[in-house]
């Protein structure tokens, strides 16, 4: 009875240290892989077994026209949660500027997005991705300045 207990403490000891732990698959690249029910991305997206996770890419918006080339070169970010819709972020002029990205229903790989400041400001850009990870496209600014968007690396 006695090796029984020990044998009962033991697993119940072993059960607690490793109760919190658990297995998160990765990609090469440091990309977490979502494959089961049990590991969920996160809120306001759905796992899709085998895929890669939302991913942040960086977005930079090269001047296309006079007006645009005051301000240089405008880096940002876009998160491309692999569902068709994105989050995109960026500073213009010293305004934080913020909207989402949504790929056209007819074309997996072109898309729209648009992002607003507090002040009023706004933009839109239509863009087409190569792969989840890379893209291209073109902005305009409510002030008038246009640019090239280069998603990715």
């Amino acid at each position: 009875m006695g090796t029984s207990i020990k044998l009962l403490v033991s697993a119940s000891a072993l059960a607690a240290l490793l109760g919190g732990c658990y297995v998160i698959p990765v990609e090469q690249d440091g990309q977490v892989v979502y494959q089961g029910p049990y590991l969920l991305p996160p809120s306001g997206t759905q796992a899709v077994p085998g895929k890669a996770g939302p991913i942040t890419l960086s977005a930079r918006l090269y001047p296309n026209n006079d007006l645009a080339v005051s301000t240089g070169v405008v880096s940002g970010s876009v998160t491309n949660m692999m569902t068709g819709k994105g989050r995109f972020a960026l500073n213009y002029k010293g305004e934080a500027y913020a909207g989402e990205a949504t790929r056209v229903s007819d074309d997996d790989r072109r898309g729209v997005a648009s992002a607003f400041s507090p002040s009023g400001g706004y933009m839109s850009c239509e863009y087409q991705m190569n792969t989840p990870r890379q893209g291209a496209g073109t902005c305009v600014f409510s002030d008038g300045a246009q640019y090239k968007l280069h998603i990715g690396g």
